[in-house]
């Protein structure tokens, strides 16, 4: 009897290991399938917030390329606007030639040779047609020095500004385009002449009151095309 009973206890272990190692194998498959899940789950977190900031970035390169359209159509339209208006000055500035040329000795400045003077301011502004803008604002002070009261007096303190601006004399600049607003206010450089005060502010780095002097420019002279401008600056329609 006692030799049986290791054969039994043999016998009784035997029978119950494969229950037990079925059991195990059960624990360590649903270990490996909520592993899965969960990193599938953290996969699918991780693509979510990928593609959240994508499209986060995408709306932002939009609006980047919205503000910078906009920004280009106002260059685009400003560059059109300065065109014209050069144009318009150069078409002025022929019929006041030719005005001059043709009339009496009486014509310009007191002792002053209109043809002369004409000649002069001419000589200087290709100067600034030219790109030559140190010579030309050494040409047009030389002009208004000569002829402070002539006829081109008003447009030579004026391109002397726009020539000055050109050489970085931001001070000389600044003074002839006071110079226009004080003297001749009503002239038709006068509201391009402020815009130019405007621009020599905005290069010193004074901003608050370069947008100051572009809003008194829009309500001295609302019709001008200077006036246009300074609205497009200052963000109004």
């Amino acid at each position: 009897m006692k030799r049986l009973l290791p054969l039994a206890v043999l016998l009784a272990l035997s029978s119950t290991g494969p229950a037990q190692a079925g059991l195990f194998d059960d624990a360590e498959a649903r270990r490996q399938i909520t592993d899965m899940r969960q990193d599938l789950e953290g996969r699918l977190e991780t693509t979510s917030r990928g593609q959240l900031e994508l499209a986060n970035q995408n709306e932002q390169l939009r609006a980047e390329v919205a503000r910078l359209r906009g920004q280009i159509e106002l260059l685009v339209n400003e560059v059109e606007t300065l065109k014209q208006r050069q144009r318009d000055f150069y078409v002025d500035l022929d019929t006041r030639l030719r005005q001059l040329e043709s009339s009496g000795p009486g014509a310009g400045a007191a002792n002053a040779d209109p043809a002369a003077e004409s000649g002069e301011y001419e000589a200087a502004l290709n100067l600034l047609k030219d790109g030559k803008h140190g010579e030309a604002l050494a040409a047009f002070d030389a002009f208004v020095a000569k002829y402070p009261s002539g006829n081109f007096s008003a447009g030579a303190h004026f391109w002397a500004g726009n020539a000055a601006l050109q050489a970085k004399d931001i001070n000389a600049a600044n003074k002839h385009f006071n110079t226009v607003l004080t003297r001749w206010p009503n002239e038709n450089v006068a509201p391009d002449a402020m815009l130019g005060l405007a621009n020599t502010q905005q290069a010193l780095g004074d901003a608050p009151t370069s947008r100051r002097t572009l809003q008194a420019l829009v309500d001295r002279y609302p019709q001008s095309n200077a006036a246009q401008v300074a609205r497009q600056r200052l963000g109004q329609r």
